[in-house]
């Protein structure tokens, strides 16, 4: 356990590069268990959720070598086996529930415990249950376990009943293998689920409408292995173009994929963000004319609902009233009421909505994170505070943020990591 320690109100200015996308990284890894044969996986982002992913991975037998700083060999061979999976570490992580469609694939019988995660909301795979069963999984709920048997899957139309990106990724997955077509609607179209259709077309699977919200699946007998690189993070991106705008600094932002984050980066502008747009890269100048705007959560092309937060943040410090309506995850407005502590002038109207009044300068405080992108927002918030303030929830911002305070360093800012 550990806490970040920050003193604000420092002048920041650097160049911070972006790494592998986390929330990719689960279902590539995962993918690997598709086929006996060696894959290599490059740009893997260093953050607890993938490390112990690979744990997992290792415990049912795969063959993991790091051949890079972050590139790695893997191999899922026929030694494999799901019954020797280490439960306590996949309770401890969402992305674990990626690993039920490639093992419904491959094995007859298995069983997995509850995912873990972040603290949002209620966040059931109810949707992924329910899909997997209509292409003819038995699955049944025991003493905290979910149970799969997979003898009779077959390729089927499945409506999704929701744009679920875990179920849509799992569904792809689980159908990879299965005799027949299957015709996925109502699919999630987030680049993490657009880089898992790469990999595993890749792989040899017939796969088109990636990226669209009807994806259509001819499954294969075997895939083969693959060589694939990670595609960098639009959420560690995102964090950082705000980041750099809230604190009023000239910061660029390379290995960005500008068309996974083309809305947010256009309500940036409406707000007043003095950017500049590049091929692959994003730089942030001073904005001090930030005026307030509505900020609505939606699925793909839409504004993130990880990247929310963040820009809560920056509504802190616009002129006037803006609202914010997240309405996918019930406790996704966690953090406004560790803000409201540092002063942030903020109304909660109901678990979905939030109006924010500003401008509202800042005050250090004792705050905690309670999941990977409200801790981001909070050490966003303590770099424009005044005064020394005290992060907890470090354990979660290192679940999806690799060595944050080490990049925020090399910014200028003056942040330090404490154990508890």
């Amino acid at each position: 356990m550990q806490k970040f320690i920050i003193n604000g109100r420092k002048p920041l200015k650097g160049i911070v590069k972006i790494g592998g996308y986390k929330n990719a990284a689960g279902p590539i890894l995962a993918a690997t268990l598709l086929t006996k044969e060696e894959c290599i996986i490059d740009n893997l982002p260093l953050v607890t959720d993938v490390f112990n992913l690979i744990k997992v991975l290792e415990s049912i037998g795969v063959e993991v070598e790091w051949i890079g700083e972050k590139k790695i060999r893997i191999k899922a061979g026929a030694q494999v086996d799901p019954e020797k999976m280490d439960y306590s570490t996949v309770e401890k992580m969402r992305i674990s529930v990626l690993l039920i469609g490639p093992l419904l694939a491959r094995f007859k019988k298995f069983k997995i415990p509850h995912p873990g995660g972040d603290k949002i909301g209620l966040r059931p795979i109810d949707s992924h249950l329910e899909a997997l069963r209509k292409l003819g999984a038995k699955i049944y709920e025991k003493d905290n376990f979910y149970y799969f048997d997979s003898k009779n899957l077959q390729g089927k139309e499945v409506i999704l009943n929701e744009f679920s990106v875990t179920a849509t990724e799992n569904l792809m997955m689980a159908a990879s293998l299965v005799s027949g077509t299957t015709i996925i609607k109502t699919a999630a179209a987030e680049p993490q689920v657009q880089d898992t259709g790469n990999i595993l077309k890749e792989m040899g699977l017939k796969i088109e409408g990636v990226g669209t919200h009807t994806i259509t699946i001819k499954g294969q007998k075997q895939l083969q292995g693959v060589k694939h690189s990670v595609i960098s993070d639009p959420l560690e991106a995102g964090t950082f173009i705000v980041l750099a705008a809230v604190t009023q600094s000239e910061i660029e932002i390379k290995n960005v994929i500008i068309k996974h984050l083309e809305l947010f980066l256009e309500k940036l502008k409406e707000i007043g963000v003095n950017l500049e747009i590049r091929s692959d890269s994003v730089i942030i100048k001073p904005s001090p004319d930030l005026q307030a705007t509505k900020i609505q959560s939606l699925p793909f092309p839409g504004f993130p609902t990880d990247l929310q937060p963040m820009v809560s943040v920056l509504l802190t410090q616009a002129k006037g009233k803006s609202l914010v309506h997240d309405p996918l995850y019930e406790s996704r407005l966690g953090h406004l009421k560790e803000l409201k502590k540092m002063g942030a002038d903020v109304e909660i109207a109901d678990p979905h909505r939030a109006f924010i009044f500003g401008p509202t300068p800042l005050k250090a405080n004792k705050i905690t994170g309670m999941d990977i992108r409200a801790g981001a927002s909070l050490i966003i918030a303590a770099l424009i505070a005044k005064g020394e303030s005290e992060i907890y929830g470090v354990e979660q911002i290192d679940r999806g943020y690799e060595k944050i305070d080490e990049k925020l360093k090399k910014l200028g800012a003056e942040i330090k990591r404490v154990d508890l």
